[in-house]
């Protein structure tokens, strides 16, 4: 009876794994659906396209890119976490997925639970940017100037919770300055008044402010990564010219639902690394200032669990609230 039993048993798994080797070695047999929680002509949006393009020629199915912008990317992320597990509905998430547990007090899903990491696409540092008015060259000297002016300083941003004033707090935390935080409905607008002088600081964004820094409508003085930027080459990094261990970048990466086969995440992850080491979409991304990763899912999941806690304590700190 035991030996019926256990050879049951036995048959079920290699009955599982059979059918786990066979959806991984079909997949993709149909188009696969990619979420972009944002509108068209933003970077996700410029990422999604990209990856899905090579992707598509790549396996002979349609990569069909979904805008489903709103309530700060939650909308799609909750569509893809109720999604079926089966790998034909992902979605190419953003810095946002791991800032919105520690602004919104009601999220629909589980930031971490309900999604399984595939890989990190790409990352860009911000620059950090001054008016040409303001008497500072170096990271150094903006924070001499800043302590010297407590409270008169202002920077901008694209809008209240997102990745550019959280790149501000951590730099008045990390600096132990005041300079007032003037929030903006898109980067846009930001740079606008930055270029106008009224406001002085900005950590923008590298394919927005690279024009107005060539023209000397804005000063450069470091980039926000740990390692310094192929883009800028020559400007220093604010953890070294400053303050040893800041870093706050923009990243994209791909979502599945949780419980996804781990064949089939295996082999999307294979894929899309693949496509991340072809010197066409690596210079398309390097040019508007970002970095190709392709790490594991192990790597990009732990990196989604830092970033959350990270985030969560710049946010108290500051005090940072969702009207």
């Amino acid at each position: 009876m035991r030996f019926a039993t256990n050879f049951a048993r036995w048959i079920s798994i290699v009955a599982i794994a059979a059918c786990s080797g066979a959806i991984a070695q079909g997949y993709p047999v149909k188009p696969v659906r990619m979420l972009v929680p944002f509108p068209p002509g933003g970077g996700t949006d410029f990422m999604a396209r990209l990856l899905g393009r090579h992707l598509s020629e790549k396996w002979g199915q349609s990569v069909v890119i979904e805008n489903r912008p709103g309530a700060s990317m939650m909308i799609a992320s909750e569509i893809v976490a109720k999604a079926a597990p089966d790998g034909y509905t992902i979605i190419m998430s953003s810095s946002n997925h791991t800032i919105n547990p520690s602004l919104y007090p009601k999220i629909p899903y589980d930031t971490v639970k309900d999604f399984a990491a595939v890989t990190q696409v790409a990352t860009s540092p911000f620059l950090l940017v001054v008016h040409p008015s303001l008497p500072v060259k170096t990271t150094h000297e903006l924070i001499a100037l800043a302590r010297a002016r407590k409270g008169q300083l202002a920077y901008a941003s694209s809008g209240t919770g997102g990745p550019q004033q959280l790149a501000g707090e951590l730099f008045k935390t990390m600096a132990k300055v005041d300079i007032t935080h003037v929030p903006y409905k898109g980067t846009g607008p930001a740079e606008v008044d930055l270029v106008g002088g009224h406001v002085q600081v900005m950590f923008a964004t590298i394919i927005s402010a690279a024009p107005q820094v060539a023209a000397g409508k804005m000063r450069a003085l470091a980039v926000t990564s740990l390692e310094p930027s192929k883009a800028f080459p020559d400007l220093p990094t604010v953890s070294a010219a400053a303050l040893k261990g800041y870093e706050a970048s923009s990243w994209w990466g791909i979502l599945t639902p949780a419980r996804t086969p781990s064949e089939v995440i295996d082999k999307l992850h294979a894929d899309v690394v693949g496509v991340l080491q072809v010197p066409e979409p690596r210079s398309r991304i390097t040019t508007l200032g970002g970095e190709p990763v392709g790490n594991t899912p192990k790597q990009f999941s732990e990196l989604l669990r830092a970033e959350i806690a990270k985030w969560a304590r710049v946010i108290k700190d500051a005090n940072i609230k969702i009207d």
